[in-house]
């Protein structure tokens, strides 16, 4: 029986950057049945549709009006599905929404795709209501759109058993049907070397040496704790750098930073901007002394299983998300007054064998709960049982 899967919600593919982006295109890559035909929504200055990696892709024009450009993107790639469906009299199709930004309007489709037999699955993604980039007129859209997606959702596939158990009691009147399902990662080794002039330059670019730096990578916003992540480390003894790699713009946010940390004054601290090359950022993280995140909001964050895949030590948040995918592989600090800064001083004087076994745990992790292998095969297995 061939099943028809639309995902609409990324930016599309082939994956750039992004955490929806990297799992549409780890999905359409290690699809072993054949009886899936996926079908990506991508955003696009055209509406060509191409082929990759044996899925329909298909363009979705929109202009840029700000914030309310990815509502209207979802809503017009919906109609495209629902065109789709109906012109090539598709049957057994599954439309997959990722996030809650059109909630408002769901339910005018609901009623029609319940007729012509489609479902809808929802990925929920993390708690975007909370996010200080927004005003509170954004967050409470949100907020309303992320009940109204939970109300009329067929399936919520959830990457985070904390984001679960918040859909679960938070929406309890609606009786929500939920799954799990994990963001993944790989652990194969990048196939940028030592020498190679690409890493080499960037290291000299900003005077890092190999195993003599922390590293941060996230969203420049505050919800990732950049003000704890730095005050703590300047209150450190260590010797090694903190090399934070961020989209950083000179904004409020940056300079009231500057205000309460003055982390320009510790040479320390050094803000690098992007790194978009794949292969690039992960030796970039293999070659750190350790990886420390502060995210709090959200569920299965892709970075931190990116940082345990390839980092020896990880120093995280203690927030249930966090704990929930590093457990033993990771240390946690809290945001309490030299919690970070004393677990770096005691890091920083860790035996090889002491760093070994957090590096191996950290990458048994990856491969016993989150190989894209294994969350390939429980999506083809929902997919399927549909």
């Amino acid at each position: 029986m061939s099943m028809n899967v639309f995902i609409i919600g990324s930016k599309g593919i082939p994956a750039k950057y992004g955490g929806f982006e990297t799992f549409v295109d780890k999905l359409v890559s290690y699809r072993k049945n054949d009886d899936i035909k996926y079908h990506v929504a991508c955003i696009a200055d055209n509406e060509r549709e191409f082929s990759y990696r044996g899925a329909r892709c298909f363009n979705v024009k929109v202009t840029n009006i700000g914030n309310a450009k990815a509502i209207i993107y979802d809503l017009k790639a919906l109609k495209m599905c629902e065109n789709y469906i109906k012109k090539n009299n598709l049957k057994n199709c599954i439309i997959y929404i990722l996030a809650c930004r059109i909630g408002p309007f769901l339910a005018f489709y609901k009623n029609r795709f319940e007729k012509q037999g489609i479902k809808i699955y929802v990925n929920p993604d993390g708690h975007e209501w909370k996010r200080s980039k927004w005003n509170r007129f954004v967050k409470a859209y949100w907020k309303i759109s992320e009940r109204l997606m939970v109300k009329h959702a067929d399936l919520l596939i959830c990457d985070s058993k904390g984001i679960e158990s918040y859909i679960q009691e938070e929406y309890s009147f609606y009786n929500p049907k939920t799954t799990f399902i994990a963001y993944g990662a790989d652990i194969e080794k990048s196939t940028v070397k030592d020498t190679d002039e690409e890493l080499t330059q960037w290291y000299d670019k900003f005077n890092i040496k190999k195993n003599q730096y922390y590293l941060i990578v996230g969203r420049f916003v505050p919800e990732n704790n950049y003000e704890v992540m730095i005050s703590e480390f300047i209150n450190s003894n260590s010797k090694k750098d903190l090399v934070i790699v961020t989209n950083v713009e000179e904004n409020k946010f940056y300079w009231d930073l500057v205000e309460k940390t003055n982390f320009n004054k510790d040479k320390r601290i050094k803000f690098v901007g992007t790194v978009y090359n794949g292969e690039l950022i992960k030796r970039i993280r293999e070659n750190a002394y350790g990886y420390i995140h502060g995210h709090e909001v959200g569920g299965t964050n892709p970075s931190l299983l990116e940082a345990l895949a390839s980092t020896k030590i990880n120093l995280l948040l203690d927030v249930n998300f966090n704990v929930e995918v590093g457990k033993e592989g990771a240390l946690y600090f809290s945001k309490e007054n030299m919690s970070l800064a004393d677990l770096i001083e005691d890091v920083d004087k860790f035996t090889e064998e002491r760093i070994n076994q957090l590096s191996i745990k950290a990458k048994d992790r990856i491969i016993n709960k989150y190989s894209w292998d294994k969350i390939v095969d429980k999506y083809e297995n929902l997919f399927i049982s549909h």
